[in-house]
């Protein structure tokens, strides 16, 4: 229990309780009996998320980026070797997903973060290894670089009317699109250049992602 921590994608807590109080407890679920050693820990983490000054609210009343710093807190507390997060950003707005990133960076300088997650930026963030699976099968397990590398100068873009969509991606290795200014924006794999409007794209994970999902790559 004390070498691995853990925050799932969704927690509950007990109503009315506070941090510091709820922190003291699942301590003492890990087997820290001495009082004066865990005040010392509780402070230490609450301090750490930034969260010490509602040290005393009801983490029940917290806002979703708070409950997800208290989440991390408690997945600290005995300094495990290795730390499981699983969708940690999901929901958080702009401010609180920086300051989560933060967070998680500083854990990962000391301790083996592994990061379930589908949202693309949460890689490219935090992490310098990858994994892509689906349906329980590995597609892809190496770096960030590494990946990228795979279709490095191989990826073209170009927006198309809607009724031409279906053409396009009955003739090239259609990435993903997505609405731009109402027209879809495709993404193409291709290992020679393409001409006829098409322009070269930077790639990006999101690229290596559904090219690995569709098995174009």
């Amino acid at each position: 229990r004390k070498v691995l921590g853990y925050l799932p994608q969704e927690f509950g807590v007990y109503p009315r309780t506070s941090a510091t109080d709820l922190l003291h407890h699942l301590a003492i679920l890990k087997g820290f009996n001495s009082s004066k050693e865990r005040k010392e820990m509780v402070d230490y983490l609450l301090q750490k998320v930034n969260l010490y000054e509602h040290r005393k609210k009801s983490v029940s009343s917290y806002s979703g980026g708070m409950r997800q710093r208290f989440g991390i807190a408690q997945c600290l507390i005995g300094t495990p070797k290795l730390v499981i997060v699983d969708e940690p950003t999901a929901g958080l707005d702009p401010g609180e997903r920086n300051r989560f990133y933060n967070i998680l960076s500083e854990i990962g300088e000391q301790t083996i973060v592994i990061l379930s997650t589908h949202i693309v930026q949460d890689v490219r963030e935090l992490c310098t290894n990858m994994a892509i699976m689906n349906k329980g099968k590995v597609l892809y397990s190496g770096t960030t670089d590494e990946a990228l590398l795979q279709i490095k100068d191989k990826v073209y873009e170009k927006r198309v009317d809607k009724t031409e969509l279906a053409t396009y991606q009955s003739d090239y290795k259609v990435i993903s699109n997505k609405l731009v200014g109402g027209k879809p924006q495709i993404h193409v794999y291709s290992e020679t250049p393409l001409n006829s409007g098409f322009s070269s794209a930077e790639e990006t994970l999101e690229d290596v992602f559904f090219a690995k999902l569709n098995e174009l790559v």
